[in-house]
């Protein structure tokens, strides 16, 4: 996976990173989680954040071209103490 943006703002929200896994692109939410178990990360990014994300990806989608017409996928990356996790398609739209 290579990294093709960071911190990728729009008039809703902000994308951490963007990168590309072959012929997906995948936006990634990257969030500290080191005050609750791992069974609660779904806490974590609750359906308003998921759709500022979504809207964000769009916006990018949309002054980036070049990557129309690729698989998109929703990531998230969950930085606790002692653990790292990264739930790939965290969730879904359809873009």
């Amino acid at each position: 996976m290579g990294i093709i943006a960071r911190n990728v703002r729009s008039p809703v929200g902000e994308i951490d990173v963007v990168a590309l896994d072959g012929e997906t692109i995948v936006f990634v939410e990257v969030k500290a989680w080191s005050a609750y178990a791992i069974e609660e990360l779904h806490y974590g990014i609750d359906e308003k954040k998921q759709r500022r994300i979504i809207e964000t990806a769009k916006y990018f989608l949309f002054s980036h071209r070049e990557y129309s017409g690729m698989a998109v996928r929703f990531d998230v990356i969950f930085i606790g103490l002692e653990l790292i996790t990264h739930l790939v398609s965290a969730f879904m739209e359809c873009i």
